[in-house]
């Protein structure tokens, strides 16, 4: 690695470990939430609520990206809201590839928890109430405790996603480098230039994290 410069190849590796990081808290506790709503009520129309929360998983990351860049862009009320309380606009920026990290990754964790929550035996989260425990008192001594497999393994899931996210990542965050390149983009643009040496560095790179990533999982899960 004597003609490669450190600065650039460290770049996106931290970028995309800092990414992960920020993103899969989000989901967990976004998804985590949502999941434990959804377990523990039934209504009319939760069928399609809950396909559409799943739909990122199957929809092309491009399509997810630019539905994305519509609703974050100068032109959406929801890009100007942001862009006045940022200062700046969120598209092209590393916030926007942990957006695009959360979006895709939160069926994951979505469905991994939902069923984690479901097996929970709800009779003792019933006993618990009847002794004058509140919701959180149930969700943080019960309910947790006895999913904790499923929580684990849903923030693993999530941490996974995020740092190998590509499609939606370059659609909204670009592929800036020291800014917005993460190693997926980095190692396409690599490749694209025919540096093949690079590409399998910051392949090799993604791949020892992977490893120690599904490493930590066989243990605690």
């Amino acid at each position: 690695m004597n003609n490669i410069n450190w600065a650039d190849f460290t770049s996106p590796i931290l970028l995309s470990l800092k990414v992960a990081v920020v993103s899969s808290i989000f989901v967990l506790v976004i998804g985590g939430v949502t999941a434990w709503k959804m377990s523990r009520r039934n209504f009319r129309g939760k069928t399609v609520v809950e396909t559409t929360f799943l739909l990122p998983l199957v929809l092309p990351p491009t399509v997810v990206g630019f539905i994305l860049l519509v609703l974050l862009g100068k032109k959406s009320w929801i890009g100007q809201f942001m862009e006045s309380f940022f200062n700046q606009s969120i598209i092209f920026t590393w916030g926007a590839a942990v957006i695009a990290a959360i979006v895709v990754a939160f069926p994951l964790v979505y469905q991994t928890m939902r069923t984690g929550f479901s097996l929970v035996d709800k009779d003792i989260e019933d006993a618990a109430r009847s002794m004058g425990a509140s919701e959180w008192q149930v969700l943080r001594y019960i309910t947790m405790p006895l999913a904790w497999r499923s929580l684990v393994t849903a923030y693993l899931l999530g941490f996974a996603r995020g740092l190998g996210e590509f499609g939606a990542t370059l659609m909204i965050a670009g592929n800036i480098p020291h800014k917005t390149q993460t190693l997926p983009t980095a190692i396409y643009i690599a490749v694209e230039s025919g540096d093949m040496t690079l590409a399998w560095y910051w392949a090799g790179a993604i791949i020892i994290i992977s490893f120690g990533l599904m490493l930590v999982a066989n243990r605690k899960v």
